[in-house]
């Protein structure tokens, strides 16, 4: 196998990528003993009692060669933890980054190369590949609703249907997608539902409740199912008023009711072939779901470099070593 020359040319040092201030990586996430604790208990997992395939076949001397490469046109998002999956297996494996996080990858484009013990490099792939493709999936389904509604103001939002656990790495990766995140829990804004709006009797009541409960310590968000209570909610006096499920001609006479005094969010069944139109209704916001609920991971592989594979461990045995890129 021929390493791809463009490798040289678009080397990134991973931690270069840990610049504070770097534009490029505002969106980075900061691998702390949360994340890494998901990474362990992946692994674990998959691990269990040890790897008894590479155990058997492996000697556990042999040093290997790999890339991964995405099989699909997309945006690379969750590189950094494909860097820690392989720290927490194994420290000794090499590690370098060829594509920048948030990059639109080509079909065939090496985004890693790995070098170190072969049995640490099987034992990582799947796991690594796993959060590789997961969150790359959601970071290009966002990527491409974002493109679809670019020429409005509107911005693209998620919600709270993400995967147990994993809602930090989610939302992350819709960031970097090009989206922005919602709430992320019930801690942070208080967005009253249908179900809070029956249970207290109307909109005005249940905006009541929470700010004498809250004060104005958190935004109020307002869920409307009608026209009549988006009236409601604007006489509230609410941040922000949600249209949930409408269609878009009464979504558009609900913008215009509003009229820029309060944020809108369109919400409820919006996908990629609707969401221009939405997006046309005039609304701030849409949130959408299916950006983490249901995207199709983004395809990539680990292929083994043979030719260097049996090199460095020739070279191995004979008492010398090849430099990480071939001594180029």
């Amino acid at each position: 196998m021929t390493w791809e020359p463009s490798l040289a040319e678009n080397r990134l040092n991973v931690e270069q990528e840990q610049r504070a201030g770097d534009p490029l990586v505002e969106h980075m996430l900061v691998i702390d003993d949360d994340i890494r604790s998901i990474l362990a208990t992946a692994l674990a997992e998959d691990r269990g009692t040890g790897d008894v395939t590479t155990m058997a076949t492996i000697a556990p001397d042999k040093i290997g060669s790999a890339r991964i490469v995405c099989k699909q046109t997309g945006v690379l998002c969750g590189s950094q933890l494909v860097v820690e999956v392989f720290k927490l297996v194994d420290p000794a494996v090499k590690v370098e980054r060829w594509a920048k996080e948030g990059q639109t990858l080509s079909k065939g484009r090496t985004v890693f190369t790995l070098e170190g013990p072969m049995g640490s490099l099987l034992t990582g792939e799947r796991v690594a590949v796993n959060f590789l493709s997961f969150l790359s999936g959601i970071a290009t389904t966002t990527s491409e609703h974002v493109k679809a509604v670019r020429h409005t103001k509107v911005r693209i939002t998620d919600t709270r249907k993400t995967t147990p656990m994993l809602r930090r790495l989610e939302k992350y990766a819709v960031r970097v997608g090009g989206g922005v995140n919602h709430r992320m829990g019930l801690y942070d804004m208080i967005l009253i539902k249908d179900n809070h709006i029956d249970s207290c009797g109307s909109i005005l009541k249940a905006v009541e409740a929470a700010r004498n409960r809250w004060g104005t310590q958190y935004a109020i968000e307002v869920e409307t199912r009608n026209l009549e209570e988006v009236q409601e909610a604007i006489l509230a006096g609410v941040d922000r008023i949600m249209l949930d499920n409408m269609d878009i001609d009464t979504m558009a006479e609900a913008v215009r009711l509003i009229d820029g005094r309060v944020e809108t969010e369109a919400s409820g069944g919006i996908s990629l072939n609707t969401v221009s139109f939405v997006a046309e209704t005039g609304v701030d916001y849409i949130s959408i779901g299916g950006l983490t609920h249901s995207t199709k991971w983004l395809d990539f592989t680990m292929l083994l470099d043979k030719e260097r594979t049996e090199a460095k461990n020739h070279m191995t045995l004979l008492g010398e070593t090849i430099p990480p890129n071939g001594g180029q």
